[in-house]
């Protein structure tokens, strides 16, 4: 089954590295995306823009880091074990495809908004709906990681 190493640990041992970091870059999105909705005046416009630039920069890190690290990885780990979860995957990656277009239209949305505070407050409810569209993106994420990574955890180990 993974004639090319001598261990599964050895060759997906790194996968929980790889998702731990990027589940901690999905805290840190979480904390500024309630920085955005908090309600809280920001003092000008300068700071509302660096505060959106620096949340896009890290909604579309997150994304990236999803697709070209993690999800390859969980693809690869349920080919090389066989044992039906890559079904799970083939299942579950075009729901999280639908999230991805959803966030970065956000992101576009953004880079095409004026920097007035007018424009930037009707970013709101497009915010709202993101949060939404982030809450289902975690849960299929969550999902993938649960039904792939941790179903062979003890094969790992």
């Amino acid at each position: 089954m993974l004639e090319n190493c001598k261990t599964a640990k050895e060759r997906w041992g790194g996968v929980s590295e790889i998702i731990d970091r990027w589940l901690t870059e999905r805290q840190d999105l979480i904390v500024q995306y309630y920085e955005l909705v908090s309600g809280a005046e920001f003092p000008d416009v300068e700071t509302a823009v660096a505060t959106y630039r620096r949340f896009c920069q890290v909604l579309v890190d997150y994304v990236s880091a999803g697709h070209f690290e993690v999800y390859e990885q969980l693809v690869a780990e349920a080919r090389a074990f066989n044992d039906g979860c890559e079904q799970v995957a083939h299942e579950t990656l075009p729901a999280i495809q639908a999230t991805t277009e959803k966030l970065l239209d956000f992101n576009d949305q953004f880079d095409q908004t004026p920097e007035e505070r007018e424009a930037l407050e009707a970013l709101k409810p497009a915010l709202a709906v993101l949060g939404e569209v982030l809450e289902d993106r975690f849960e299929l994420e969550d999902m993938l990681i649960e039904k792939i990574h941790h179903a062979h955890a003890s094969q790992v180990a």
